[in-house]
């Protein structure tokens, strides 16, 4: 074959790409795809990968004519579930140029300008916490590897005490905690003690534990993490005297609010994170409420001299990245991760087009949908609030329904490409209780949408 064949096929091949990102930028409500095991898959698709190839148009063909029909657009204005996304069209343009252009996001002397935009949306981001001057962060591939960045930090720090090296930390979080601080402290082998509360966690409450701890665990215990806005109903624990409490008892204060750390870009509910100033590190996830693509998480440091402590690797082939003419901020010394794409690149340029109001705006609206689902709801005869709104997750229940009511109702919208709106388990006056739950990230979900998922309950 050719060269001048193969520039020819690459050249039509990237005109399809780009004609199929324009037709989904511009086309609101894609479908909302259904899954498939993978025998049905290989039944459609055959073998892909092959000895010589199948070609670029056929794979390409085969991915937009069918798997793509196979996934669940994360920014359908019915897709409610878990905690959705909602990319602007600007981010998702420029996540195109992010991996077109190449850039390796780790340190200064190769990612310069890429990281130099990174950072300018860092420091919005810093400013909304209001963390103290000097604080800063770096993008991470999304809440779990900026949460396990985080307690490794905050374990290197304790061990600085001779008297803690070669011991066993212990964290303290709450049973509504996201299930990545329990997962990622069982990566650096620490243990969890859990205050159990299906609403906030209380300092009352935190006190109560630590103070039941014996002496060896309490020598033990390092970090507390809090939750700014809990996955599965958008509470955020009691951070302002939590904060003071690990103050108190020189304990690092870790505030994961992956996904209610975008309600600070909103003024109306930035008073509701009051206390998260006092955090020692943040994790925030604009791939979630702060309209990023995947993957987009981050990880703020009250004191970013620790993480670059206990995260920045050494090497001999990695030495020149400390040479002088290289100098500058290096994010692979922030984070676990020493390779990485400019991943915050989507969101600078979102928001260096966009202006920070029109993201303050989007995110007002997400909470405004919440409160009118309740409305909707309350003025229902089918279905009642389990809880009030918070952020922007709504509990609700379909009166008379059980548990496989709501599972069937589930598949039954998804199966017909409706919507995407799945149950989950909250405590009810002490006991499990299975119910319905929105969350509303995406400004283009609209009344009608929500009058007609409830409408589809009868």
């Amino acid at each position: 074959m050719s060269m001048h064949k193969v520039d020819f096929e690459m050249v039509e091949m990237t005109l399809d790409v780009m004609k199929y990102a324009i037709g989904r930028l511009t086309h609101p409500a894609p479908e909302l795809g259904k899954p498939k095991n993978e025998a049905e898959l290989r039944d459609l698709v055959g073998e892909t990968i092959t000895p010589l190839g199948i070609g670029g148009e056929k794979a390409f063909n085969l991915f937009k004519d069918v798997l793509i029909k196979a996934t669940v657009p994360i920014d359908h204005p019915r897709h409610l579930a878990f905690v959705p996304a909602s990319p602007t069209k600007a981010a998702v343009m420029f996540d195109l140029v992010t991996s077109a252009s190449s850039i390796h996001g780790a340190y200064w002397m190769e990612g310069a300008g890429g990281i130099f935009c990174e950072n300018e949306a860092m420091k919005w981001l810093v400013s909304l916490t209001g963390l103290p001057k000097g604080a800063f962060g770096v993008f991470t591939s999304g809440g779990t590897a900026a949460n396990l960045s985080a307690m490794v930090t905050a374990r290197e720090y304790w061990r600085k005490d001779p008297n803690n090296r070669g011991k066993k930390g212990i964290i303290i979080t709450s049973s509504g905690a996201h299930s990545s601080v329990k997962a990622m402290a069982k990566v650096i082998d620490c243990d969890v003690l859990l205050v159990e509360t299906e609403e906030e966690m209380t300092s009352e409450a935190l006190k109560e534990k630590i103070e039941g701890l014996d002496p060896q665990e309490r020598q033990r215990l390092f970090a507390v993490v809090a939750t700014g806005g809990t996955t599965n109903a958008g509470i955020i624990d009691d951070l302002w005297g939590i904060g003071a409490l690990c103050q108190e008892k020189h304990l690092w204060f870790h505030v994961d609010a992956a996904y209610g750390g975008g309600a600070l870009a909103s003024k109306t509910a930035r008073p509701l994170f009051k206390g998260l100033e006092k955090a020692d590190s943040i994790t925030i996830d604009p791939h979630k409420w702060l309209f990023s693509p995947y993957d987009c998480g981050a990880v703020l440091y009250r004191e970013p001299e620790l993480a670059k402590e206990a995260h920045s690797q050494e090497g001999s082939y990695l030495e020149i990245f400390n040479d002088e003419g290289a100098r500058g901020f290096n994010p692979s010394d922030y984070q676990i991760q020493l390779t990485r794409r400019v991943r915050g690149l989507p969101l600078w340029f979102s928001l260096a087009m966009h202006g920070t109001d029109k993201y303050s705006w989007a995110v007002d609206r997400g909470i405004e949908l919440a409160n009118l689902a309740g409305e909707l709801i309350t003025k229902n005869p089918l279905v009642e609030l389990v809880r009030e709104p918070s952020l922007s997750c709504v509990l609700f229940r379909r009166i008379g329904w059980s548990a496989q009511d709501y599972t069937d109702w589930t598949y039954k919208n998804h199966r017909e490409g409706f919507a995407l709106v799945t149950p989950t388990k909250f405590k009810v006056q002490g006991n499990y209780e299975t119910v319905a739950r929105f969350c509303f990230i995406n400004p283009a979900t609209t009344e009608n949408d929500i009058s007609m998922i409830l409408a589809s309950m009868e």
